[in-house]
């Protein structure tokens, strides 16, 4: 089993940033592609960011381009997710999620590709 364990999520004001990191444990890390998801109230899970096994490919939904960074640290098998001038519109619980991918470049949004989920971190950005 892979055990994926979020963390770094809080209150902040319009503008901000925030740094999440994801730590993963019980399986290969670099055997994962990784991505990054969330959730606001009544709505549905959306797709935010992805990045490679190897760390050299990374995709984002257009709303977060530019102003999110998605990155991982092989020897700590942990994924982050850099967040600069956040919006309040970017208020959810964000999740990170591991699909196991054959290719080292490999990158995917699809969330059934996703075999582990973690259990998420809050992210309240106030106007």
């Amino acid at each position: 089993q892979v055990q994926l364990v979020e963390s770094g999520g809080g209150l902040v004001q319009a503008g901000g940033s925030l740094r999440l990191s994801c730590v993963v444990s019980g399986r290969t890390f670099t055997y994962y592609a990784m991505g990054w998801f969330r959730q606001a109230p009544g709505k549905e899970r959306e797709f935010v960011a992805t990045v490679s096994r190897s760390g050299s490919n990374t995709y984002y939904t257009d709303s977060v381009r530019d102003r999110f960074t998605i990155s991982r640290d092989n020897s700590k098998n942990t994924v982050y997710l850099q967040m600069n001038s956040l919006k309040p519109e970017d208020t959810a619980v964000y999740t990170c999620a591991a699909a196991l991918t054959s290719g080292v470049w490999m990158t995917t949004s699809a969330p059934n590709t996703y075999s582990y989920w973690g259990q998420g971190t809050q992210v309240t950005v106030s106007s």
